[in-house]
C-alpha cells in the first residue's frame, strides 16, 4: 500500500456501490446512508 492515492477512494466507492445495487436493488437507501454518514463525519473530523 506504498502507492495508496487518496484520489482514488471515491471512485473506487461509487463502483462498488453500483454494482451492489444493481444486484440487490433494496439495499440503495442504506448504501446512501452509510456513505453520506461516512463523509459526513470524515468532512466534519478534518475541520476539528
Amino acid at each position: 500500500m506504498e502507492n495508496f492515492d487518496p484520489a482514488i477512494v471515491n471512485p473506487l466507492i461509487a463502483l462498488i456501490a453500483g454494482v451492489i445495487i444493481l444486484l440487490v436493488p433494496r439495499m440503495l437507501a442504506y448504501i446512501v446512508a452509510v456513505y453520506l454518514i461516512i463523509v459526513g463525519i470524515l468532512g466534519l473530523a478534518a475541520h476539528l
